[in-house]
């Protein structure tokens, strides 16, 4: 179904059984295919295939050559019905690839809100991403990655599978990420090392000094008190009640299975 405010070019093909919101604009010679639901204010730019499942939310802009809900790249993916989830006020770059799930996970890639995807951005099978991410020219997410709020990955980073990146963290370009980033940190390297916090971040988005002194402690406890991590999460736990910020960073380290930077 096509909303009758849609601009689609004639050059561009529209499945049938593709759902078109208002005011959506589909560009020259793109192919939007079944069970593709996309909605209302949405620019979807010339030469960009986005394939179903997939199902997209509201003022999204996708620019040409992206390729979108795609069959995932795992040699067990055997054409299982699986699904792609994006959000609201998200912009998908030129080239960007991005893959729905595989039925050994949950069968769904998730895209959050407010994401800027720059140029040859890869978001592979089962992905989770919260909102307000920036992923800088080819950051490539390997399977399962799980990036939480307000993270920014710097060009030419990879991440391996499973990898986790928690809030507000910052990687460097160039990096190899094969541990996970505890949030607030800074981390780069091939491969990856702990960097300092990303106390300029913490800064615009409004964080009091008291508390960016408060997580400073806290990466200090980690990585540079000589500390085991059994010992770092006790000193931090000492503080976490009167802290949410330490509670979310204790919680996360808390859960590592790879490793985490230190």
């Amino acid at each position: 179904m096509i909303d009758s405010t849609a601009k689609i070019h004639p050059t561009a093909i529209v499945h049938e059984n593709a759902i078109i919101g208002k005011n959506v604009e589909v560009g020259p010679y793109s192919i939007i295919g079944d069970n593709v639901e996309i909605g209302d204010d949405c620019w979807v730019g010339p030469h960009v295939v986005v394939k179903g499942h997939t199902k997209m939310g509201k003022n999204n802009k996708i620019y040409q050559f992206a390729s979108v809900g795609e069959d995932c790249q795992d040699l067990k993916y055997n054409g299982e019905v699986t699904y792609l989830e994006i959000g609201d006020n998200n912009v998908f770059r030129e080239s960007c690839t991005i893959h729905r799930g595989t039925a050994q996970d949950e069968s769904v890639t998730k895209i959050g809100n407010n994401c800027l995807l720059m140029a040859y951005v890869h978001v592979a099978h089962d992905c989770i991403l919260g909102n307000n991410i920036i992923l800088s020219n080819n950051a490539t997410l390997a399977g399962h990655s799980k990036l939480s709020n307000n993270v920014i990955i710097g060009g030419l980073t990879a991440l391996h599978q499973f990898t986790r990146v928690g809030e507000y963290a910052m990687i460097g370009g160039c990096s190899a990420v094969n541990k996970d980033i505890p949030p607030y940190f800074m981390a780069s390297g091939n491969y990856v090392q702990a960097q300092g916090i990303n106390s300029v971040g913490l800064k615009r988005h409004g964080f009091s000094s008291a508390t960016i002194m408060q997580i400073k402690r806290a990466y200090k406890s980690i990585c540079r008190n000589g500390n085991t991590l059994a010992q770092a999460k006790a000193e931090i736990a000492e503080n976490a009640a009167d802290c949410p910020e330490l509670k979310t960073l204790l919680d996360f380290i808390s859960d590592e299975n790879r490793g985490i930077v230190r």
